[in-house]
This record gives C-alpha cells, sequence and structure tokens, in this order.
C-alpha cells in the first residue's frame, strides 16, 4: 500500500480575492519587503492575465472577467497599475500589458468601467505620457495610451491636456525605437477619431500649427517624413475641410511645401505634392499666395517636372502634376515652350 497521496490542488481564488491580492501585493511595493512583493505581483499579475484570457484548458469565465473589473475599478487598483509601472519586472510588465486592453475594452452593463475609471481620473494618462522620458517603461506606457486611444473619450482627453505638447518633443528622443513609438502614438491621436480631431484643430488651431511646423522642417529625415505623411493623412480628410482650407490661405505654409518639394528624399517630395497641389488649385487663392507662386515659377516648375513617381503610381498622379504645372504656368500667363 502506498503512503503517499497527491495533494489537493488549492482552488483558484475568485475575482473579488484575487483583485484584493493584487491590491496588497502592489501596496507593499513601497514596503521593506520589496523583493517579496514584487514576486507576489507577478504572480498574482499572471493569475489575472489567466482570469482574463483563459488557458490552455480553461476558457475565460465572463462572469468572472466582469466581476475582477468591477472590483480592480472599485479598489483603485487601476491606478497602482499605472503608478506601479516603474518598479515593475519585464515579464510583470508585459502581463499587465496583456491585461490592460482586455479590462479596457470589458463591457459591464453597458459602461466601460475602466474607461470610465480613466476619464475620472486624468493624471493617469498624463503620468503614461510622461514615462516616454523612461527608456525602462516608455514602450509599455506608449502601447497602454494606444489602448486608449481608441475610445474616443480618452483620445480627447489627451488631445487636450497639457501633456499632449510633449509628442512635439518626444518624437526627436534620440532612443529611435521610443521616438518611433511616441510617433504611433501621436499618429494615432491624430488619425483614429476624425471629428475629435476637427474639433480639436478649430480650437487649437494656431498652437498646433505652430509646433507642427517644427516637425515639418526638422532636421531629422524620419521626423520630416512621418511627420507630413501624417499632416496628409488627417488634412485631407473630409472632416477636416475647414481647417485645410484655413491651412492653404497661409503663406508660410506654402513655403514649407515648397522647401519640402526639393528635399533630397522622393518619398518626402512625393508627400510634399500631395499638399502643395492643394495650394495651387485652390480657386480663391489669396494675393499673397498667387504672389509667391508668381515669384517662384521657374523653381516650382522645375521641381515639379523632376518629381518622381511613387512605387505602384496610376496615370492619376502624372494627370494631377500635369494640371498643377498648367495652373502655375497659366497663374504667370507663361506659354508652355517656355516654362519647358
Amino acid at each position: 500500500m502506498s503512503f503517499f497521496f497527491k495533494p489537493s490542488p488549492r482552488s483558484k481564488p475568485g475575482p473579488e480575492e484575487l483583485a484584493g491580492a493584487i491590491k496588497e501585493s502592489f501596496l507593499s511595493l513601497d514596503t521593506s519587503t520589496f523583493a517579496k512583493a514584487l514576486e507576489d505581483v507577478e504572480k498574482n499579475v499572471l493569475s489575472m492575465r489567466q482570469m482574463l484570457s483563459g488557458d490552455a484548458e480553461i476558457e475565460p469565465n465572463q462572469d468572472h472577467i466582469s466581476q475582477l473589473t468591477v472590483e480592480i475599478c472599485k479598489g483603485d487598483v487601476l491606478a497602482l497599475f499605472v503608478h506601479k509601472l516603474p518598479t515593475l519586472s519585464w515579464e510583470a510588465r508585459k502581463d499587465l500589458m496583456h491585461c490592460w486592453s482586455i479590462l479596457l475594452r470589458h463591457n459591464v452593463d453597458s459602461t466601460y468601467c475602466c474607461v470610465e475609471y480613466i476619464e475620472n481620473h486624468l493624471e493617469l494618462l498624463d503620468f503614461l505620457i510622461i514615462c516616454y522620458n523612461n527608456k525602462e517603461i516608455a514602450l509599455t506606457c506608449g502601447n497602454m495610451l494606444r489602448e486608449c486611444i481608441k475610445y474616443p473619450t480618452l483620445a480627447k482627453c489627451i488631445l487636450e491636456s497639457r501633456s499632449f505638447e510633449l509628442f512635439f518633443n518626444y518624437v526627436e528622443l534620440p532612443t529611435f525605437d521610443i521616438a518611433s513609438d511616441a510617433l504611433a502614438t501621436f499618429k494615432d491621436l491624430l488619425i483614429k477619431h476624425e471629428m475629435i480631431v476637427s474639433q480639436f484643430l478649430s480650437s487649437h488651431y494656431v498652437q498646433f500649427f505652430e509646433l507642427y511646423e517644427k516637425l515639418l522642417t526638422s532636421p531629422n529625415y524620419v521626423t520630416r517624413r512621418q511627420s507630413l505623411k501624417i499632416l496628409s493623412d488627417f488634412l485631407l480628410e473630409p472632416q477636416n475641410l475647414q481647417i485645410m482650407k484655413r491651412y492653404i490661405l497661409e503663406v508660410r505654409f506654402l513655403h514649407i511645401m515648397m522647401a519640402l518639394l526639393k528635399d533630397t528624399s522622393k518619398n518626402i517630395q512625393i508627400s510634399a505634392f500631395d499638399i502643395f497641389k492643394v495650394f495651387v488649385a485652390n480657386p480663391n487663392k489669396p494675393p499673397e499666395i498667387i504672389e509667391v507662386l508668381m515669384d517662384n515659377h521657374e523653381e516650382l516648375l522645375m521641381s515639379l517636372q523632376n518629381l518622381p513617381m511613387s512605387k505602384g503610381e496610376d496615370d492619376q498622379f502624372e494627370e494631377e502634376k500635369d494640371l498643377i504645372i498648367k495652373e502655375i504656368e497659366e497663374l504667370c500667363n507663361l506659354p508652355k515652350a517656355a516654362a519647358a
């Protein structure tokens, strides 16, 4: 007879118990037992991931996910997730990042509890943005921010926050991976929700485009190329028609596009043309715009005639280019032969 019995496995904690254990372990990170607390955090965050996502053997229980989501918000655990990021291990941050997206998108009684919680604790968004300065957690925070930006209310909060202006610096950080991540977040803010962006640009037009001008004239190639592409993406959206009409009346912005048409990068030249053509095609060009086009017509025509075609371009590109060349020629009363 065998005297060795397999011990019965300890039952897994329920949602309320797990939320309490997570909170306790996160709070313990501030005590002298940091190493033990960090170990508990990793264990509890992994348990949370398993409850939210299931595992190879068990499918996630939707009732448990709902209860856990509610408890995490009710106990201010969501705030601890953000504020304790700098002290967590890489493994814990990875699991937490996975849980973050699930928690945000989980709907409890027609309410996104975690989104609503963040709306009432906007300092969490500011904290995540500021953490782009921390190389250890910058990419984690960027991922969490982009999950937040999927929700219109949170995207609007970020756009209207003081912290938003920091992105104009972050996209040029010396660490390429972090700068690229910040640029991806910046792009999502300006592309994801057209109506919110349109309202934001209408009320912050001068301040925004003064900052954006620095990106377009940056000595950094990646910054120039990506910011120009993003500008084209949101400026040419139908919802931003009034913004575009205002933009193409300003001489300084025309000068920027003219300079970018002469950039050494073919990609930048082509992207610049997408915006430059709107200045020229505008039937209501103000006198100062006409004067700049006339004064620089020879150089402009040369730049346009030498403009390369991008990959996969069809006849539309050549047709647009010919129309813009013709418009400048007619503007200056130049015969076609003289411009060649």
